[in-house]
């Protein structure tokens, strides 16, 4: 049987920038094991299979899966799908569901600086993990000398929004750019987000390269070998998470740009939006551009 798949650039209105993601149509009939394989094959950091809704009132499930193993929920997936289908049905606007791992998440397609956005509200609010390895060390398995972490009030601390991510504020462009895993030691102080992967760092900075980012961040992947993600819709939920409790920003709605990728020739941007009520964090929505790269038949 051929399958319709389609590669998409997300969080970018340029081609061959950004996050890329493959999206495979017509998943069904394919199980767990066959969409792994799929991923494997297509080896991008997230590949999507798209799925009849369990409620007909939703537009689709979607499930997502990296080489190794199927996420609850990611960022560049939900807003690529997001947009991917909504060009398939032509539509130029739209609010609609889509179905994912952990749980309903609500999607809204539109314009933005004259090209096709899409935001969804996070399924769950960020909360603060403990976290026991000592910052020094974690700076240190990243290559990074104490004076070079935190930045005002920030410090090194552990979010999920429904994947967890180590949160490193660094002191500038110079530290974030000598970053470098050591497998080695992350391995042996950094928290678990399975019992097959730990979780990633998530390196941040106030100084930024473009004028109207908030944040420059890099994200490194653990593994054998490691390697940087350009784009991380779900640690920009749970860094949310980190903004509130450092940040503290006033009531209301405050959208803030993440700037990402730069590092690796992949330019990025995630917009993050809190809404602040009481002093509390009520909801917040990640949102992006994504470009259409190529579309092909996928003969399994």
């Amino acid at each position: 049987m051929a399958r319709s798949y389609l590669l998409y650039d997300v969080f970018t209105t340029e081609r061959l920038a950004g996050n890329p993601l493959a999206v495979v149509l017509d998943s069904q009939g394919l199980d767990t094991a066959a969409m792994q394989a799929i991923a494997r094959e297509f080896n991008l950091s997230e590949t999507v299979f798209v799925l009849p809704p369990e409620n007909p009132k939703h537009r689709n499930r979607i499930r997502i899966f990296t080489p190794d193993y199927e996420m609850p929920f990611a960022g560049h997936p939900t807003v690529g799908s997001a947009i991917a289908l909504a060009e398939l049905g032509g539509e130029a606007a739209g609010i609609f569901v889509l179905e994912e791992n952990i749980g309903p998440v609500r999607c809204a397609v539109g314009t933005h600086d004259g090209a096709i956005f899409a935001e969804f509200d996070l399924a769950k609010l960020p909360e603060r993990l403990e976290l026991a390895a000592d910052p020094e060390m974690i700076g240190a398995a990243l290559g990074l000398a104490p004076h070079e972490l935190g930045f005002e009030n920030h410090r090194v601390a552990f979010w999920s929004a429904g994947v967890p991510y180590v949160t490193i504020p660094v002191a500038g462009l110079e530290a974030a750019a000598k970053v470098r895993l050591d497998n080695q030691a992350w391995s042996e102080l950094a928290p678990r987000k399975s019992e097959w992967a730990f979780a990633s760092p998530y390196v941040y900075c106030r100084e930024t390269v473009h004028h109207d980012s908030a944040f420059h961040v890099r994200m490194i992947v653990p593994g054998n070998p490691s390697y940087e993600d350009p784009a991380t819709g779900s640690a920009a939920a749970a860094f949310a998470g980190a903004i509130m409790h450092f940040d503290g920003p006033t009531d209301g709605i405050s959208q803030l740009w993440i700037e990402q990728g730069l590092e690796m020739g992949r330019p990025s941007r995630i917009r993050l939006e809190v809404n602040v009520d009481g002093g509390k964090l009520a909801s917040a929505r990640i949102g992006g551009h994504a470009i259409k790269v190529a579309e092909g038949r996928l003969f399994v």
